[in-house]
């Protein structure tokens, strides 16, 4: 018997890792306001890793009150110096964010959750970390111009998947993870949910 997909999540990302991954799924809007819970959870002294999980059982649960099947709610955190960073709007502020983290590390920590009838059944966090590259300004000038408008999609403006891969020297952690998706646990699942062939 086969298990209905339900991804909860806008992200162009995602639906192309579990799309080029063979999943048969279709997308939901879980419509939950992640600014007010970033605050709440930051006042109660939860950190990034923390958040992320957080978010991701949130949209995953409230999209399965009202979703048949097994609905995936996804989140990922950037964590610099201790500090969480949420997306930018403009390419000034990719600029300023992308020269904050020239020639240091960051982490991204990617939370993935599996509801079932309103409640959560599974979940995974995984953490990957990045290392830029002193780049010069020449070079993060053309970056913005020609892949900038894209990288603003990402919380540490860049594509890993394009240009982007170009500001690091450094990179360890998972693909998938990186991309906002970690997979391997969650293709496991689908397979055991029947959603997926063994």
């Amino acid at each position: 018997m086969t298990s209905d997909v339900v991804l909860a999540s806008k992200s162009q990302a995602r639906s192309m890792v579990l799309a080029g991954a063979g999943v048969t799924f279709e997308t939901a809007i879980a419509g939950v306001d992640e600014e007010a819970v970033k605050v709440a959870l930051l006042a109660e002294g939860q950190g990034p890793r923390e958040i992320a999980d957080a978010l991701a059982e949130l949209k995953a649960v409230k999209v399965s009150r009202s979703r048949q099947g097994l609905v995936v709610g996804a989140d990922q955190t950037l964590e610099f110096e201790g500090g969480l960073y949420d997306k930018v709007d403009t390419l000034a502020a990719a600029g300023e964010r992308l020269r904050l983290l020239r020639g240091k590390p960051h982490r991204l920590h990617s939370a993935v959750v599996v509801a079932q009838d309103g409640a959560p059944i599974w979940r995974e966090i995984v953490s990957a970390t990045l290392t830029m590259r002193p780049f010069s300004d020449e070079f993060l000038n053309e970056y913005l111009e020609l892949d900038g408008a894209e990288a603003l999609g990402s919380v540490g403006c860049y594509r890993l998947e394009g240009r982007g891969v170009q500001l690091f020297s450094r990179i360890e952690g998972d693909y998938f993870t990186i991309l906002g998706l970690p997979l391997m646990g969650l293709l496991d699942l689908l397979r055991r949910h029947g959603a997926l062939a063994q």
